[in-house]
């Protein structure tokens, strides 16, 4: 199942899988991506609904999941499921981050063009996964801003897709370069070496929100960059 879901990600999500490969530790590699398969599977349920009360169903589906994780009640036979509730079994994640990331995806349930607002609501379900795979890494359970870096991620990525309104893109790059700026005044041990792989995708954004979506070979020279550096 590891390697399945291991395999998933580094199709459907090559930043983050990529940024994942310097976790040196084999299991906390995994873990941190069963929280990208959850993301993954909650990414899907505006994209694969037919409507938004569809849409809706899916996501109140991984709700209940959540319900029985932090219930003590036996969970679903789904593999990302099963995979998530042995992540926060084992390092005591709390429900608020999880729960989070399913929020954040009622803003992409319309197919019309997101707002600067709706963009930003969007951007909260990568904040929410940062913040619990740098919990995985050992990071303090109230990090700091650096899950923000991860919105601006997610921000990015969208403006680069053609997800928001023309009228926001503007006011959206503004913030994106805003965050990383505050990113790079940061100092370098702000975040433990161990759990800066959490939001090293981040230095990829600069690129997507400019329009210009890096190939494969830019990924990988960024983010070893950004490791070697620490900083975004």
């Amino acid at each position: 199942m590891t390697d399945d879901l291991d395999d998933l990600i580094r199709r459907t999500d090559p930043d983050r899988w990529l940024a994942s490969r310097f976790i040196g530790d084999v299991q906390a590699r995994a873990d941190v991506i069963a929280l990208y398969a959850y993301d993954y599977e909650l990414a899907r349920a505006p994209k694969v609904a037919s409507t938004s009360l569809l849409g809706e169903i899916r996501l109140t589906w991984w709700r209940e999941v959540l319900d029985e994780m932090f219930g003590g009640r036996p969970v679903r036979r789904h593999p990302t499921a099963q995979a998530l509730a042995d992540v926060a079994a084992r390092h005591g994640l709390p429900r608020e981050p999880l729960e989070a990331m399913i929020d954040a995806r009622y803003a992409e349930l319309d197919s019309a063009p997101l707002s600067a607002e709706a963009a930003h609501d969007a951007a909260k379900a990568a904040e929410g996964c940062a913040r619990a795979a740098m919990m995985v890494l050992g990071a303090p359970a109230e990090s700091s801003m650096a899950p923000g870096w991860a919105a601006a991620w997610a921000l990015a990525r969208l403006i680069e897709a053609g997800r928001v309104d023309p009228a926001a893109v503007d006011a959206l790059r503004a913030h994106v370069r805003l965050a990383l700026a505050d990113a790079r005044s940061v100092e370098r041990d702000y975040l433990s070496a161990e759990a800066f792989p959490a939001i090293a995708h981040a230095t990829l954004a600069r690129a997507y929100a400019a329009g210009r979506a890096p190939g494969p070979t830019q990924k990988r020279l960024r983010l070893i960059w950004a490791v070697a550096r620490g900083r975004i």
